[in-house]
This record gives structure tokens, sequence and C-alpha cells, in this order.
């Protein structure tokens, strides 16, 4: 299928094609017929990608910083290798879909296939979008009026906010598409409004709805305000308008009556003056995209509704009320349409949308494309017959392209399918990396017998089942941390693994690092005292990371990499565990968490686990202590000996084994050989993080099976 992607390294936009998306639980699969144009935002977007690197640096200054700190702790070059990766990114335009449902994901009661829909979804031929995201369209309500959907409902959040009563007046600065139907709307709640812009049109179009318009080039607009109020002022402020200097929120204040609320829809400069604000006791709300539920995962990937008794006004039901707008003829979209331009022609909008004084522009798409989309794409040819090593990635996250591809350059491997969820980003990992296909449907290398490696990075709750899959379907299996997140998981890993008579390798790649090889050659077998110390940041508490049924939390998910570290150094399996989370009722999920662990040959090992330290400071630390001598190795860029005859410094740049743990898992799938990390081993180090969970709510130790 063919879909609309910029890319913030260059600021071009390209028509790409990439796989079908898959329906998926939840959610529902649409085919395209239109799309509309943000054209403040995606002007917004293309006008970054097309900066150079001083300005991108400059418009994102919270982000100078972390790369600074980066720098500090990993090295300029792996720095900037992160940083270049990260602007290669392609990012998928648009928000503003409509078409028909072609398929209805497990759990989808209230949709069928044929129904005619609006939703958040890109500019694509298919889209896959969860079903608090979309919305039925009334009859009589066209598609390209349906297109207003999404972009209306972040207009009626705004109002929203700002909850106006009859009588009031209301002032819309910024007469873009989103101050229009704003003020459309407004004036439909029985207030009186007046819209500012510098455009004569969006005035005199505003005018015909009867909205009082002025031209901010004219005259003084508080002074306007002033007048049209007899002294008043306006009794709120709606700033839909996109500046980078503070005259309007200062304009804002100023034009606003006492005890006068101001919501800010657009962007603009927000360095306010305190007197302003101060004297009129004036109210000041950021208004977040569509209404209550957006970035919330559990409503919009998990479907679970706010309950409307107390939330009445969701995302979708704002999409709802939209839609019933515009049927009601409340809201008049179709004298906003500037434009309507076949898929194929998207260079007329996005060629020109630097300058172009469109309102609204619609993308119309081919009904007559196939109701059955490919989801594989062929972007290199070639036979893969009689080869090893042929891959079959699934998982196309910042795993994927940050670390694993580039430290599987020059294995010997051959690439024969990477998988992704919406096809975007595997599709450009793919061009980058010479990957042959790029596909939707993971299942097609599971079918393929000429793929003999699978590689699975995916969110963790998936490791197990496709692990599980990958060893049935006869592949040997390369899964990246955590191999399960409970114990029935790893009991039917076990048991397919046995079965299977193929390898499974975890990426525990610490233990390939020079390193740790360094510091295992120097120490022996001897019984061992090992601190391993993860300074690992702090990560937002709604991430999925820290969903147990999603991501097993950071212990088991993050923590296990030095469980097998430290079980890697001492020659030795885990006997039994204790924890210790800060704070006086820890949940399952901490990361914040000294780890304590007895080895079978009467090592010890602590794992200081602790996301509140400082970035500036060394991201990881490890120190054996052993027979009279210490090594201690910095964020595996240095590694110093003490009272360690014959060595005293290993010095390198990053280096966590990543490339070494690759190169020699490609190698033994091409030439056989013991697998890579012993799978008792494997099997141990999992389990000790599940009883470090384990001791986590007894309190006490826990044996290791």
């Amino acid at each position: 299928m063919k879909q609309i992607i910029q890319s913030f390294k260059t600021g071009e936009t390209i028509l790409e094609e990439v796989p079908a998306p898959q329906v998926r639980r939840g959610a529902v699969l649409i085919q395209t017929t239109h799309s509309l144009v943000s054209l403040g935002t995606e002007r917004m977007l293309v006008e970054f990608g097309k900066s150079n690197l001083i300005s991108k640096a400059r418009q994102q200054p919270d982000k100078v910083k972390q790369v600074l700190d980066k720098v500090k702790t990993e090295g300029l070059m792996p720095t900037l290798e992160a940083v270049f990766n990260k602007l290669g990114e392609p990012l998928p335009l648009g928000y503003c879909n409509v078409g028909k449902v072609i398929a209805v994901g497990e759990g989808v009661n209230d949709f069928k296939v044929g129904d005619r829909v609006a939703s958040n979804g890109q500019h694509a031929e298919f889209v896959c979008v969860p079903k608090n995201l979309v919305a039925h369209i009334p009859d009589g309500v066209s598609d390209e009026e349906a297109a207003f959907t999404v972009i209306g409902s972040i207009g009626l959040q705004g109002i929203r906010l700002l909850n106006p009563t009859l009588g009031e007046t209301v002032v819309v600065v910024g007469l873009g598409l989103i101050g229009l139907i704003t003020a459309q709307l407004l004036a439909a709640n029985g207030c009186r409004v007046i819209g500012t812009d510098i455009d004569p049109a969006k005035l005199a179009m505003a005018e015909s709805w009867g909205i009082i318009p002025f031209n901010p080039m004219q005259g003084d607009v508080v002074k306007f305000v002033e007048d049209v109020t007899d002294g008043v002022g306006a009794d709120g402020v709606i700033i839909t308008a996109s500046a980078k200097n503070n005259d309007i929120i200062s304009q804002a204040a100023r034009m606003s009556r006492k005890r006068g609320r101001i919501i800010l829809v657009g962007v603009v400069g927000l360095d306010i003056s305190r007197a302003e604000f101060y004297e009129k006791e004036l109210t000041f709300q950021v208004s977040c995209s569509y209404g209550p539920g957006r970035y919330d995962e559990d409503y919009e990937q998990k479907g679970i509704d706010y309950p409307l008794p107390f939330v009445r006004w969701t995302e979708k039901r704002n999409f709802e009320t939209i839609l019933q707008a515009i049927a009601t003829d409340k809201l008049k979209v179709k004298e906003m349409v500037t434009e309507v331009v076949p898929l194929e022609e998207y260079q007329k909008i996005y060629g020109e949308i630097g300058s172009s004084r469109s309102i609204a522009s619609i993308l119309k798409y081919n009904e007559a494309a196939q109701l059955n989309p490919s989801r594989n794409v062929v972007l290199k040819s070639g036979s893969f017959a009689g080869s090893k090593g042929v891959l079959g990635i699934v998982g196309a996250g910042n795993f994927t392209k940050m670390t694993m591809l580039p430290a599987l350059k020059d294995s010997g491997a051959h690439y024969k399918y990477i998988a992704s969820n919406g096809g975007v980003s595997g599709t450009a990992m793919a061009q980058k990396y010479g990957i042959a296909n790029s596909t939707t449907d993971y299942k097609q290398i599971l079918a393929d017998s000429e793929v003999d490696l699978v590689l699975i990075t995916t969110r963790h709750n998936l490791h197990a089942p496709m692990v599980i899959e990958s060893l049935q379907a006869g592949k040997n299996v390369f899964v990246e941390k955590p191999l399960a997140l409970n114990s029935e998981e790893l009991n039917q890993i076990i048991t397919a693994h046995q079965q299977s008579g193929k390898t499974l390798t975890v990426g525990f790649n610490r233990r390939f690092s020079p390193h740790a090889e360094k510091m295992k050659q120097v120490v022996g077998n001897a019984p061992m005292n090992v601190i391993a110390t993860m300074n690992a940041g702090a990560i937002p508490p709604n991430v999925w990371v820290h969903d147990m049924k999603v991501g097993g939390g950071r212990i088991v998910g993050e923590a296990c990499h030095f469980i097998d570290l430290i079980t890697y150094l001492t020659g030795s399996k885990v006997k039994s565990v204790c924890i210790n989370a800060m704070g006086v009722n820890p949940e399952e999920n901490t990361d914040n968490a000294t780890i304590l662990l007895k080895y079978e040959n009467g090592s010890t090992g602590v794992i200081n686990y602790f996301a509140n330290g400082s970035k500036a400071y060394s991201k990881e630390r490890v120190e054996v202590y052993s027979q009279e001598r210490t090594l201690v190795m910095d964020n595996f860029r240095l590694t110093e000996g003490f009272g360690t005859k014959g060595f005293t410094k290993l010095k390198t740049s990053l280096d966590k084994g990543h490339k070494a743990q690759f190169t020699r898992l490609v190698e033994r799938i091409q030439k056989g050989g013991e697998a890579l990390i012993p799978f008792d081993e494997i099997v141990n180090t999992t389990r000790a993080s599940f009883a470090a969970i384990e001791s986590l709510k007894t309190r006490g130790w826990v044996d290791v099976e």
C-alpha cells in the first residue's frame, strides 16, 4: 500500500510503498477514502525537518541537554550515531482519516465490515486504528465533510476547557482550520465571537457565519475587543494561532476581563507577564489534543473507556459530537475545502506547504484498490536457497534500529525479513540495511523454510509466545531480554525448546563485552563478591515497561542483564535471592531496589538497580572482589585492576558486547556448535528474576529451583 511519510533529517515528504497493517485485537482495519491535511501541524513538521542541525537544536534545547549528558557517559561517537539514527526515523504524517471498515479485530463489537468511519489514522491507503479512536459517520455526512472530525475535536476540546456560557464574548485568535471550526462551535453555543486573523479571505468567511472579524494588522486588537465589550473585556480567549514570540499571550491577557479565561490550543511563546495575569486573576490552560483519553494507553490502545457519568466527553465522544454538528449543519466545513487532490499528486499540497494560503486540503484515495492488500513488500530480489544464517527479524523498534542492526553489520548474516506492526519503520530499516522483505505478518517468517534464525525484539509480553511459535516452526531463536514474564511461560518455553532441538539465545549481551571477558580471565573460578550498579534513569510511570502484564517491570525486564553477567563471572548458578526496594510499600514494578544473590559455589552478588540517580553519572558499574584482588569496570569503557598481576587497565570505546554476541551467534548458526549461552543458565537467570519479585512480596529469601 502507499503511505505518506516525512524525514526529520531532510524534511523530504515521500509517498512510500509499505506493507499494509493487519487488524489487531481491539482495533478495526480501515480502507481510506479521504484524509485531511492539517496544514498548520504538518507545515511545522516539514519545516523542522528541512532546517539544519543547529536550527533543530535551537528548537529543542531540552534534547540538547540530553545529548550532552549522553556524550559524558557514553562518548561522542555512540552519541552522534544515536542522534543521526533518531533523525533518520521516518515519520508517518496525518491524523484525520475517513474510510470504510474492512476487518474487525477481536473484542470489537460496535463496528462491522462496511461501516463508514472517521478516525485519527494516517495518510495511508489502509490503517489499523483502536476502537476508541474511531467513530461512525452519520448518514448525510459526506466523506469529505467527515475528514474534519478529528481536527474539529481539537477545537472542541479547547471550548470544553473554556466552558463558555450563553451570551459570553469569546475571542478566537487565529482563523486557520482549527480557529474557524472553534469560532463556529462557539457561535452555535450562543456566544458572541470575535475572530482575529491577518488573512482577509478567512476573516470574510468567518463574518459570513456571524463571527465579528478583526485584522490585527489594521488596528489595536486589545482596543477593538474593549470597544466591542463596552470596556469589560473578553470573557474568554482561545488561541489557535502559531507564533514564536510572546505577543499573542500578552494581548490575550490584556483583552481579557477580570477573572477571564485563556485557553491555548495552538503554539505560541509563553513568556507570561506576571503583572498582566496577576492584576486580573486570569486563568490560563493548555488544551491537549482531542480530549480526555489522549496519550492514555489504557484508553487508546487497550480500549478501556472512561465511564460516561464521570467523564462526559472523551476523545471518541468528541469525535461523535463533531460529526453530529456537521450532520445538523451547526458546523459548516464544505466552504473550508480549498482543494481535493488524488493521493498520487500529494506534492501539489506538500510541495507548497510552506507558502500555501489554503485552509483545508483533502487527499482522495483510489477506492478501487484491492480489499486484501499485500502485507509484504519486496525491496531486494535474490535467492537465499542453500544459505546459512538467513535472518527473519520480528520487531522494528529502537533496539532493532539503534543496536541490533548496526551490531549485525559484517556478521555474515543474510537478511530476508523484517516484520513491524505498521510497516513504516520496518520498511525504512529494510532500505537502510538491505533487508529483502518488509512485512507486517511475522508468520510469513515462520513459514519460510529458508529462514533458520528468528530474532525477536518486540514488547516483552510477546516474547514468550513468539519464542514458542518459532521453536515449534523449527527455527533457531534469538530473543531480546526478558525471555518470559512468569513461570508458566518459562515452563512452556522449556518444553518447546526440548522438543525442537533448536538453539535459543537470550540477549544477555554484557557477558560478551571485552570488559566482562577480561574480568573473568583475570579472576578465574575462585569464589568472589560482585557488586553491579545500574544507574538506569527514570522512565515515566505510564510507559509500558512498568506494566507487569506487558513489560514485566524493570527488575524482570532489565536487571536480569546483571543477574546473567554475575552468573557468567562466577561460573555458577543462582541459589537464592533477596530484594530490598525503596519506599514504605514498594510495588512489584519497583525500579529502585537492591538484589542480593547467593550462588551455588559460595559467591555472592549485589545488584543495585536505581532509577533516581543523575544521568551525568556512569550508567553501569561492576566491582569484583576476590583473593585480595579488585576489578572495577566503569560503563563498559574502562576496567581497572588492583592487586591483579599482569593486568592494570583495559580501555575501549563503549562496548556492551552486542557486536560480539551477534557475530558469534550467526557463526554458530552457520557452522554449528554449542549454544552461545548454556540453556540452563538462561533458565536459572530468568527464574532468579522471578524470585526477586517473589522476595519483594514475602520480604525474605527465596530459593531458585
